[in-house]
């Protein structure tokens, strides 16, 4: 059986000031704390919710045009 492909994510600016919507974004990624960095499955709909938070959250590693920020 093939490998998931993974991919990790950080948050790296708080989302307080944010709107609604982009916190609800940042939970439902599954992060509870500023600069914790998390590893989920390299799926469209998790690459969806990253390019709608992208000042909030950055790919660490993985594959894409924030790769390596």
């Amino acid at each position: 059986m093939a490998q998931k492909r993974m991919i990790r994510l950080q948050w790296v600016r708080s989302a307080i000031a944010a709107p609604i919507k982009h916190k609800l974004v940042v939970r439902g990624l599954g992060f509870t704390r500023l600069n914790q960095v998390i590893e989920r499955e390299d799926t469209p709909s998790i690459r969806g919710m990253v390019a709608k938070v992208p000042h909030l959250v950055k790919v660490v590693d993985g594959q894409g045009p924030q790769a390596g920020r």
